[in-house]
């Protein structure tokens, strides 16, 4: 056994920062985007078609139902 595999590892990362500072890095994301380009925030029918597509190509979709 080697000592490293012994020792706790510590908060690194998102998890060492106060979670201010992570609601803050998260809220820049959204805006990094300008709204001309938010397809899915003008088209409801677009991103809706595009969440059953992704539901149904995944393999965690409801009991009963098979991807094609």
């Amino acid at each position: 056994m080697d000592i490293d595999s012994e020792r706790p590892r510590g908060r690194r990362g998102f998890a060492a920062m106060d979670p201010e500072r992570r609601r803050e890095i998260a809220r820049k994301g959204g805006a990094s985007v300008p709204s001309e380009k938010r397809s899915f925030a003008k088209d409801r029918d677009l991103a809706a078609n595009a969440g059953r597509k992704g539901g149904s190509s995944s393999r965690g979709g409801r009991p009963g139902e098979r991807a094609l």
